[in-house]
């Protein structure tokens, strides 16, 4: 996520991150604490976005994240957040499109109703939704998915494949840029 947070302000764009307080006390406490309940991800994300919007009335918001972040991220997105109008756009990075070894319990219902611009970033042989499963899901037309070359739910290749995870995260982030730049012209 840093490099992703970074390139996209290198780009000028402005760029918040937090923490879910599950990941804060896993910081503080260096132990496994399970995922706080979705109400609290939720107001989490919904805090967020108020304070962002206060602090900058007038600009447009694109919410999103890495995993649980952009599952939370596209739920908001899906409800189309009628307590959050500033929401914009969405990007998920390696959004868990089903648990690890579990294909058929799908996380995909909401995704059918997004009806703001978004932009799933995917490794092509992710183990939480690769391109073969994922071609096969029926999604929201307005959700456009980038494929990263051989990489996997962090984006990385296999060495085999003559790509480096250094590559599959800029072009990760200059899809995003791109996705931004249009989206907020």
């Amino acid at each position: 996520m840093e490099a992703f947070a970074t390139g996209v302000a290198a780009a000028g764009f402005q760029c918040v991150r937090f923490e879910f307080p599950y990941m804060a006390a896993r910081r503080e406490r260096e132990g496994r604490t399970p995922p706080n309940p979705l109400p609290v991800l939720l107001d989490t994300w919904k805090q967020v976005i108020r304070d962002v919007a206060r602090t900058n009335p007038d600009t447009a918001i694109v919410i999103g994240g890495k995993s649980m972040g952009g599952r939370v991220a596209s739920m908001l997105a899906a409800d189309t957040a009628p307590d959050c109008p500033e929401i914009a756009g969405l990007v998920c990075l390696g959004y868990p499109f089903h648990p690890a070894g579990k294909p058929e319990k799908l996380r995909i219902d909401h995704l059918k109703s997004i009806k703001i611009p978004s932009l799933f970033i995917q490794g092509t042989r992710d183990m939480l939704g690769n391109q073969e499963e994922v071609g096969e899901y029926v999604l929201s037309p307005s959700i456009h998915v980038h494929w990263l070359a051989d990489g996997d739910h962090s984006f990385k290749p296999r060495r085999s494949s003559g790509r480096t995870e250094a590559q599959n995260w800029q072009e990760g982030i200059d899809q995003l840029v791109v996705f931004a730049e249009q989206l907020l012209k």
